[in-house]
């Protein structure tokens, strides 16, 4: 017998057609655009952190996304222009930002790379870890904690700079901090990586990138690559004995095979490494005030913007793939348990009353629902599901959801609906989407978000309808389901 509904949740029926004969109600169309993530925009299942540990603001550098840390989104929620951000690697974030795939965070300074601990910044909570010209050797712990990182399934993203780059004038420079991250670690010391970065200083040039048409960081979604740029930098020799996925992909002039290269890619365990031999690529040119900087990023005599982007795409995909890469078969099925509500509560975690068959709001198809909100108080209801979403999967969720509304306000969202992705200490990985009374409209409409991201990964899906104290609004959802192919 299911929970007995608050005499709050019998009226939204009625309010509604009374607001809307008073021409109170706007249409769906026009209200949807209000929700805070949009249906093409909403899943953020790339969790990238950039490092700012490490020094990479010393000196005449800013190798960061922003000066809101760790959450960009503080300086600025909705970039739209690289200047909407502070930082040399602002570009990179905001491109990254707009296409509403990715969660970007940074690592404090005063803070260390852990994994497996409990800060949110933790490695763990990542699929990609970025070091921008780092200028401070890593602990022994953060080396351990880089490496079982990657070896477990990450991406690692590592950007040098040339030799006697010393920022911080503390005898340490790019070069041979990251040659010690791969070389003196507790976890294989034993050239993990397949490559070594090249204690140089080439004041210029333009390498370009090999042939080759199916490699997904030169050909990838955000464009072709066809040469970087170096401004004094690096490159690293290749040894494939040591590591037979290590690959080139742009070498300086007069250089190909295992010399030269300055740009590379590998991995190791179930994980991904890119190398890059120069910062000024990723510098877009802006950055805090007092700092002379280099625009790489918008060089038209290079494709250094499709390159990061490419291959920070690459790098996201190899968390919790298992296979370092390779592909694997998946069966396509539906994996939520009681999908749309006819047997009750089995299968879902919900706050008690909220899986209902009472006719004061209609099921869209069979006669059970969802039914959050619409008690006019300040209460808080919850529907949730824990799924095992397949390696190698492309996976989509999807679900009906009907709002109504006692709210009159056309500006002001009272009460929410927001729809999120947790980890197993619940831990929030991504918010697909917030809704709230100003999405009110009549009947059901699909929402859909691509969960893909988290492919290989026991997660939670959550929903929670928050209301205020005084006018009530029913976030009415059924018909839910999670398909993989």
């Amino acid at each position: 017998m299911l929970g007995s509904r608050s005499p709050h949740r019998s009226t939204p029926h009625r309010v509604t057609a009374t607001l809307a004969a008073l021409g109170l109600l706007a249409a769906g169309a026009a209200l949807q655009v209000t929700a805070t993530a949009t249906e093409a925009h909403a899943a953020t299942p790339h969790r990238v952190l950039f490092d700012n540990a490490h020094a990479e603001t010393a000196g005449n550098a800013d190798w960061i996304i922003s000066t809101s840390q760790p959450d960009p989104l503080g300086q600025d929620p909705t970039p739209s222009a690289e200047t909407d951000w502070t930082g040399a690697l602002s570009s990179w974030g905001v491109a990254l930002q707009k296409t509403g795939a990715y969660s970007l965070k940074t690592l404090p300074s005063g803070s260390s790379i852990t994994y497996g601990g409990s800060a949110t910044t933790d490695l763990s909570n990542f699929d990609t870890l970025v070091l921008p010209e780092p200028n401070v050797l890593y602990t022994s712990a953060e080396k351990t904690a880089i490496m079982n990182f990657v070896k477990n399934g990450g991406g690692l993203f590592m950007i040098s700079d040339h030799t006697g780059a010393d920022r911080n004038n503390d005898g340490e420079d790019a070069v041979e901090i990251l040659n010690d991250l791969m070389s003196n670690n507790s976890v294989d010391s034993t050239d993990p990586f397949g490559f070594s970065i090249d204690s140089l200083s080439i004041s210029s040039d333009h390498p370009a990138a090999i042939g080759d048409s199916a490699d997904p960081v030169l050909h990838g979604s955000f464009g072709t690559v066809t040469k970087s740029l170096i401004a004094s930098g690096t490159t690293a020799t290749l040894k494939p004995a040591d590591n037979s996925s290590v690959k080139g992909l742009l070498y300086r002039t007069g250089y190909s095979g295992t010399t030269g290269a300055f740009f590379a890619t590998s991995t190791f365990g179930s994980g991904r490494v890119a190398f890059w031999g120069d910062s000024s690529p990723v510098d877009d040119g802006t950055g805090q005030s007092g700092n002379t900087l280099y625009d790489g990023w918008n060089d038209t005599s290079a494709t250094n913007a499709a390159l990061a982007l490419n291959a920070t795409a690459w790098l996201a995909g190899a968390s919790g793939s298992g296979d370092g890469g390779g592909s694997t078969t998946c069966t396509a099925a539906q994996l939520l348990g009681n999908s749309g509500f006819e047997s009750g509560s089995a299968a879902w975690s919900a706050t008690s009353g909220v899986i209902t068959s009472s006719t004061a709001e209609p099921a869209r198809t069979g006669s059970y629902y969802a039914w959050l909100g619409g008690t006019g108080t300040a209460t808080t209801d919850t529907l949730s599901q824990t799924v095992t979403i397949p390696s190698g999967c492309t996976a989509t969720l999807s679900f009906y959801l009907h709002v109504d509304t006692a709210e009159t306000s056309t500006s002001t969202a009272y009460d929410t609906l927001k729809v999120q992705v947790l980890d197993g200490s619940g831990t929030v990985l991504g918010t697909l989407a917030t809704y709230s009374n100003l999405n009110a409209a009549s009947g059901y409409t699909r929402r859909s978000f691509s969960l893909s991201g988290y492919a290989g990964q026991t997660v939670t899906l959550k929903f929670t309808g928050t209301e205020g104290s005084k006018l009530q609004t029913s976030f009415v959802i059924d018909d839910t389901a999670l398909d993989i192919a």
